[in-house]
Formats: C-alpha cells, sequence, structure tokens
C-alpha cells in the first residue's frame, strides 16, 4: 500500500511538472531553427546577439481555447493534488478518493482537448502564410501529449484507490 502511495503521488508530482513545461515553456511549433512559437509568444533567434526575441502572440479564438484548457488542466491537476494531501489527513478508513480522481482526470480530458484543437486547428492558431510542412510540432506540444495518458490512467488509480491505515 506504501508502495502504491508513494508511486501515484510521484505519478502526480511528474505529469504536474510535465503540464507546467507544457503550458508555460516556449515550443509547441518550431519553423527552423531561428523561430519558435508557443501558446504566448513568437520567438525568433538573433544571431547577432545570439539571443531570442520575442513577441506576443496574434489572439485567435482556437489560441485562446488552447491557452484557457491546458490552464485548466494545471489548475485541476493542482486542486487535485490539494485534495489528496488534504483527504489523506481527514479521510477515515475506508474511504474513496473519488473528488481527486475526477479532478484529474478531468485535467487530462482538457489537456486532450487543447492538444486535439492545436493538432487540427494549427493553421487558424499560428496565423502564418506559410506552408506547414516546412515546421513541425515542438517538445511541449509532445510533453502535452504525454500528459493525457499519464493524467487519465492516475485519475482512474485515485478513483479505485482506497484509504487504508
Amino acid at each position: 500500500m506504501v508502495f502504491l502511495l508513494a508511486s501515484l503521488i510521484s505519478l502526480h508530482l511528474v505529469t504536474l511538472a510535465m503540464l507546467l513545461i507544457a503550458t508555460l515553456e516556449k515550443s509547441w511549433w518550431i519553423w527552423d531553427d531561428s523561430e519558435i512559437k508557443d501558446l504566448w509568444y513568437n520567438c525568433f533567434h538573433d544571431n547577432s546577439t545570439e539571443t531570442w526575441l520575442c513577441a506576443a502572440t496574434n489572439e485567435s479564438d482556437w489560441l485562446q481555447s488552447v491557452q484557457a484548457l491546458m490552464v485548466l488542466s494545471v489548475v485541476f491537476s493542482s486542486i487535485s493534488f490539494l485534495v489528496f494531501l488534504g483527504q489523506l489527513i481527514t479521510m477515515s478508513t475506508g474511504g474513496l478518493f473519488y473528488f481527486t480522481g475526477f479532478c484529474q482526470s478531468f485535467a487530462g480530458l482538457t489537456d486532450f482537448a487543447a492538444c486535439l484543437i492545436f493538432t487540427f486547428h494549427r493553421k487558424e492558431i499560428l496565423n502564418d502564410t506559410r506552408d506547414l510542412s516546412k515546421g513541425y510540432f515542438g517538445y511541449c506540444f509532445i510533453l502535452a501529449w504525454l500528459c493525457v495518458p499519464l493524467l487519465l490512467v492516475s485519475g482512474v488509480m485515485y478513483i479505485h484507490l482506497r484509504k487504508k491505515q
């Protein structure tokens, strides 16, 4: 039981860290080695100063929905973790962690929706005239997709977890 609890807590913290990185870091779409776009900024590499110059993204309805869903996913996963810690202390023996599991599963579903929207509406989100085949998905997009099954699995594990002494 202690091993299951420790592994579930570590899985939760790892997925929460991955969600934060995927939401806040600057690599959702890469045009080439000198231009990166993410949910919040468009960044260009300046070769003369060897720095990244970033400007806010052009807002579109699809981009705002992806931003909102990713932030919701982080919020629900955080709430889920805090509620779980509270339930460990206050819940009576034999209780189930339903609320924690549902919050974590909902975080997985909102992350899934954000990834799907970005996948299928990237032309409108990127708002660029270039051919999409000249760019590729960045590591933050891949991290967001990796979080989906991890969040859903941990949510199901929380739902089936029963508090013991």
